[in-house]
């Protein structure tokens, strides 16, 4: 009995501090400013960098919608740095050099773990602009996203800027479901930037000061990691530039990518995300993303224990019901800034399924390797 006595007080405090984490990500989402560009000339040397594997099928897109920036031809520089594609990749980039796309190829003959950041590293090497952009290769983005990037940039001198990404043309549930619980994790990086404590962004949309990438070190200390070349460079940039980290919070910033088609693509994908948190600095992110993890496993426990105790089965729906009211404060901000309030009506079957989710994610990421862009990687 005194077990179970824990179990139910222990469930219960993590109810409150996941009620309490949320509403602080609300009031985070808050204190982000609706940036509105004053429409003032713009002079920042850009360089938009692409890392692309394999990428033949949709990259011709991406390439067109970077040409089709209105930001000033002479200030902007695009670079795709192809790795090692087994595709035709490399010769699709080469065919818009005369549109100024440049070309770089790895060309490592010695197996690394971080492909991604030598080809960023490699590029940057390269690069001439102030402020480096990155986005993915499989990514879209209106004729205005990097003027309203640098715009921000020149408005707020940011040292690291982390813009929106969403999902779009979702043909399925599971697609749908992907992108309200992609959205959870834009807003929730979004809002600790609002509030001064930045924990997560996305590499498909990042932008910062090629002096600052230097200043802090680069990639070094985390070119081990397969993944991180967005999140743990952030938290080197937080950790330098204590309070100088943005996100701009304009719809036209916003950078658009597909969500995985399949459930074996999605928890690679996931794997790969969750990863990186055994690697972060700030122990702090550490201890909270583990006090959410005992959250949503506190709940499925109580529902087993309920089989058999009532009382613990009413204490899983209290804190399903809790976690569910809590989150969809939260995600009505958010689905209402990226125009996908439709989505919220997938909450109730979403938050059950995130909870096993969360659970096995939680495990599977930080243990073993995963399949990325066809390598086995960790």
């Amino acid at each position: 009995m005194e077990v179970l006595s824990v179990i139910s007080y222990l469930s219960s405090f993590l109810t409150v501090l996941y009620v309490v984490v949320v509403i602080a990500f609300i009031k985070g989402w808050h204190k982000l400013v609706y940036f509105k560009p004053k429409g003032e000339p713009l002079n920042t040397k850009v360089s938009v960098l692409v890392a692309a594997r394999n990428e033949a099928e949709s990259i011709s897109k991406t390439i067109e919608a970077l040409i089709a920036q209105r930001y000033d031809k002479t200030l902007t520089e695009i670079i795709f740095i192809d790795d090692h594609s087994t595709d035709n990749t490399a010769g699709i980039i080469s065919a818009y050099a005369e549109s100024g796309v440049k070309l770089i190829r790895l060309n490592e003959d010695q197996p690394l773990n971080s492909y991604k950041k030598k080809a960023i590293q490699t590029a940057i090497a390269q690069a001439s602009g102030t402020l480096i952009v990155t986005t993915d290769a499989d990514c879209r983005m209106g004729p205005d996203w990097l003027s309203t990037i640098v715009s921000f940039y020149e408005t707020h001198q940011n040292k690291m800027i982390s813009s929106p990404v969403s999902y779009y043309e979702e043909k399925t549930f599971f697609e749908r479901a992907q992108t309200l619980e992609f959205l959870y994790l834009i807003g929730l990086g979004a809002s600790t930037i609002g509030n001064k404590k930045p924990s997560t962004c996305n590499g498909a949309n990042l932008a910062y000061e090629r002096a600052a990438f230097y200043e802090v070190g680069g990639f070094k200390g985390i070119d081990d990691l397969a993944s991180g070349d967005d999140e743990l460079l952030l938290h080197k940039m937080a950790a330098r530039y204590d309070g100088n980290i943005g996100f701009l919070k304009n719809e036209d910033a916003i950078v658009y990518t597909h969500p995985k088609a399949t459930l074996k693509e999605f928890i690679q994908q996931r794997k790969r995300w969750a990863s990186k948190s055994t690697r972060y600095k700030n122990k702090s992110i550490i201890v909270l993303g583990v006090c959410i993890w005992l959250f949503n496993l506190s709940i499925l426990v109580n529902l087993g224990i309920g089989l058999f105790a009532g009382f613990y089965f009413k204490l899983a729906i209290f804190q399903l019901i809790a976690k569910m009211l809590v989150e969809f404060l939260f995600l009505y901000d958010v689905t209402t800034f990226a125009k996908r309030k439709k989505l919220l009506t997938l909450l109730p079957v979403l938050n059950v399924l995130h909870i096993l989710y969360i659970v096995y994610i939680g495990i599977a990421g930080n243990t073993g390797k995963y399949n990325w862009k066809g390598r086995m990687v960790r």
